[in-house]
């Protein structure tokens, strides 16, 4: 499973072991457990880039699992790694799966890649054992993870961090499986909601632009999901590239209070429409997420959106790029706002505020677009 890196990581952190395991569930968005991460120092060594995380293999799959995981940081971007590996117990022989962090240790030579560290915890909690592969005098115990640089940056930019991976991944299922069923059927006898007789493409158009700020309305005033006849609305205003070009310009520039709540209204939409129009709400969720630099949320959504529509090729453009570590600044301009539908829509209101959303104008690129 590969992520971007939000903010929170210094120069501090990477120079202090015990800061940095602590503060992989800001990095990744959820505490890894019997994991191996893999940390990408950029160029020339004091940020992170790409990171990893990937299930600890059995024995015999370790030598496998290197060949496959080191290759993606054989690239200009990267000098070397920091590799983690978390679960298991320390004996009188040092940290357990030793094998495998030699193993590790070969397969970045064999790329002309530095190991810059090479750690081992039990889990991440505090006060939790680590230790240095490297060197048997380096080790300690963890601090708390709520007090790392990495934990104040991130939720400062508005990250959720989960206890699990599988708890994240529970937050993309489906809320009510039989609506999805009736919604499926819905959509089967009525595959175009929005069109009625004497309707011109403008003026389908104009009725998707109200579907979305309406869905954009209901989630400001707390009104919950969608109804059927609304979510089969919404799951053919996606389809439509004007409005598929609209809702992936709400990622840029992203951390912006519009951004985050797209963010909220696609998760949601996710969850509320059935295949294959579920796609189209995980893709943008999937970038959005990217955009804000949620890489392992993105990676989900981002399979979920495939999963759901095996032949969506924006969808799959953006699963290979988050899965070889694209930078999400690369990115930007698939927010082609040249194209994209007028939607309208202001950034949300104040808490407490009764404004709605206005017809404000779309925002602008960010300066760098590409």
């Amino acid at each position: 499973m590969t992520t971007s890196t939000p903010p929170g990581i210094s120069r501090a952190t990477l120079s202090n072991p015990a800061d940095l395991i602590a503060s992989l569930p800001y990095l990744l968005g959820f505490r890894p457990a019997d994991s191996l991460v893999l940390l990408g120092h950029r160029v020339p060594g004091t940020t992170i880039g790409l990171m990893v995380r990937a299930d600890l293999p059995p024995r015999e799959f370790q030598a496998q699992q290197a060949d496959a995981l080191i290759p993606r940081f054989d690239d200009p971007e990267h000098n070397g790694v920091t590799v983690v590996i978390v679960g298991g117990s320390a004996d009188e022989n040092g940290p357990p799966h030793q094998p495998f962090a030699a193993e590790l240790e070969r397969g970045l030579a064999r790329h002309n890649l530095r190991l810059f560290h090479a750690l081992w915890t039990s889990e991440i909690e505090p006060g939790a054992p680590w230790s240095c592969y490297r060197d048997p005098d380096c080790g300690g115990v963890l601090p708390d993870p709520q007090e790392t640089v990495a934990a104040a940056a991130t939720t400062e930019a508005g990250f959720v961090v989960f206890r699990s991976r599988e708890e994240l991944a529970a937050v993309l299922e489906p809320r009510s499986p039989e609506a999805i069923a009736r919604r499926a059927d819905l959509l089967a006898s009525s595959p175009e909601p929005l069109c009625g007789p004497g309707m011109s493409a403008s003026d389908v158009l104009d009725a998707a632009v109200t579907e979305l700020r309406d869905a954009f309305l209901r989630h400001r005033r707390g009104e919950g999901p969608p109804d059927d006849d609304q979510a089969a609305r919404l799951a053919h205003a996606l389809m439509l590239t004007p409005i598929r070009d609209a809702c992936l310009a709400l990622a840029v520039p992203p951390h912006t209070s519009l951004t985050r709540e797209a963010e909220e209204v696609w998760l949601t939409l996710v969850r509320e429409l059935p295949p294959p129009h579920r796609a189209e709400a995980a893709l943008h969720l999937g970038y959005t997420a990217l955009m804000r630099g949620e890489g392992a949320l993105a990676g989900m959504a981002l399979a979920n959106a495939v999963e759901a529509d095996p032949e969506h090729v924006v969808a799959q453009l953006l699963q290979t790029a988050w899965n070889i570590g694209t930078d999400p600044a690369r990115l930007t301009g698939l927010a082609d706002f040249s194209t994209a539908a007028d939607l309208g829509l202001s950034p949300p209101p104040d808490p407490g505020s009764a404004e709605e959303p206005g017809a404000g104008r779309r925002p602008g690129p960010p300066s760098g677009t590409r």
